[in-house]
């Protein structure tokens, strides 16, 4: 499939063809899902905690007695129904971690591109350049690719300019992310994924298929 390749005003500069086996693959929703709740689920430290009724530092004398109150017949204060008491069924840290094989991540990736593709939020541009750090170029030149109002994320490669990633870290409306870093959560949740050709060739060494 050819798509054009856009320069920092936004204009046409050419136009290249992109690998099926990335980018025209069949669409599994239901794996990206599993992809993208891994991910999420993965996230979560696990470390919330309550304390039960076994560990609640409380008196447990009899604290009235037993007969003649008219009340229950409480034995100690640590009791989940009393403030102060155990709390019952409450969480306890443990993991949330989800595993999934790698050739299913990775094509799970693959469906991803091939939706933003399909849906016209990839955009390709030769390069992304600045000389220092200037949020402002920044915000002209994210304005002129995807236009305004659109979120937006952008790839680096890693030895990428470390002036175009400082400034976008200053925009609000965008988010600057390593190509090797691709990942569900940030491919499904931008307007526009900004991808210029350096980048493009990392994702093609990353997640080509081999014949």
């Amino acid at each position: 499939m050819k798509v054009p390749v856009l320069n920092a005003s936004g204009k046409e500069v050419k136009s290249i063809d992109l690998p099926a086996d990335i980018f025209e693959v069949e669409i599994n929703t239901g794996l990206m899902h599993q992809a993208y709740i891994r991910q999420m689920a993965n996230a979560r430290l696990g470390t919330h905690k309550v304390k039960r009724r076994g560990e609640v530092n409380r008196t447990t004398a009899k604290w009235y007695r037993q007969k003649g109150t008219g009340r229950a017949r409480h034995g100690a204060r640590n009791a989940t129904q009393f403030v102060g008491g155990g709390r019952p069924k409450g969480p306890i840290p443990h993991k949330y971690t989800k595993d999934m094989p790698r050739k299913m991540r990775q094509q799970a990736i693959r469906c991803a591109l091939s939706a933003l593709l399909r849906d016209e939020q990839l955009v390709f541009v030769d390069g992304l350049t600045l000389d220092a750090p200037k949020t402002k170029e920044m915000r002209q030149i994210l304005d002129a690719v995807v236009g305004k109002g659109n979120k937006a994320l952008v790839l680096v490669t890693q030895g990428g300019n470390d002036n175009v990633v400082n400034s976008i870290h200053n925009l609000s409306d965008a988010h600057v992310l390593r190509v090797n870093y691709l990942n569900m959560r940030d491919l499904l949740q931008y307007d526009r994924v900004v991808v210029p050709l350096d980048a493009l060739e990392v994702i093609k060494s990353l997640w080509g298929q081999a014949e």
